[in-house]
């Protein structure tokens, strides 16, 4: 029964989701995030069955399934590594309390090569505004400090920026099964 719930309520969700801004895409290259790779768990989450990793569909600051009630929060680097602490200390996300804020790797799986404008699966994550969204990743190569890794979903570079007091958006993972 379960199975039958989710199965609808993910056609549902997938229906509901059409009025996306227009994403430039060139198809003649391969998917890098393949919809078949994206697995709605039609709880405000998504399970990548390639790297096994489980994301929030919605940047912190959205929320419902089509991730337009609110506004994405904009965080430096040292607010952005406390963020996963508070979600997970008010009682979790999705039945998760380990959600924590993804290293650059990890962050960079999510990047559709193809696309631009944003750099996202939008089947997937959906209305995912081109931001750009922190890591966890330090930078150590700079003094005097390290500085921080982030990703930037219009154009899906990754780069180090020396002030972590930049404030930009935060999308949440935890490991999967």
């Amino acid at each position: 029964m379960r199975t039958f719930f989710m199965m609808l309520c993910c056609m549902f969700s997938a229906a509901s989701v059409h009025a996306q801004p227009l994403q430039p895409c060139n198809t003649s290259i391969p998917a890098s995030t393949p919809d078949s790779q994206l697995i709605d768990n039609c709880d405000g989450t998504i399970t990548d069955s390639k790297t096994g990793l489980m994301w929030k569909k919605c940047l912190e600051g959205l929320s419902t399934d089509d991730c337009l009630t609110g506004t994405a929060g904009s965080f430096t680097w040292q607010a952005a590594l406390k963020q996963p602490r508070t979600v997970n200390s008010a009682g979790g996300f999705a039945g998760h309390t380990d959600w924590r804020l993804p290293n650059i790797r990890e962050l960079r799986s999510i990047v559709e090569d193809r696309c631009y404008n944003p750099t996202i699966n939008l089947n997937r994550f959906v209305n995912t505004p081109s931001l750009i969204v922190w890591s966890g990743s330090p930078y150590a190569g700079s003094a005097p400090g390290p500085d921080a890794w982030s990703v930037h979903f219009d154009t899906g570079h990754s780069w180090f920026n020396s002030n972590r007091n930049d404030n930009y958006a935060v999308r949440l993972v935890r490991d999967g099964q």
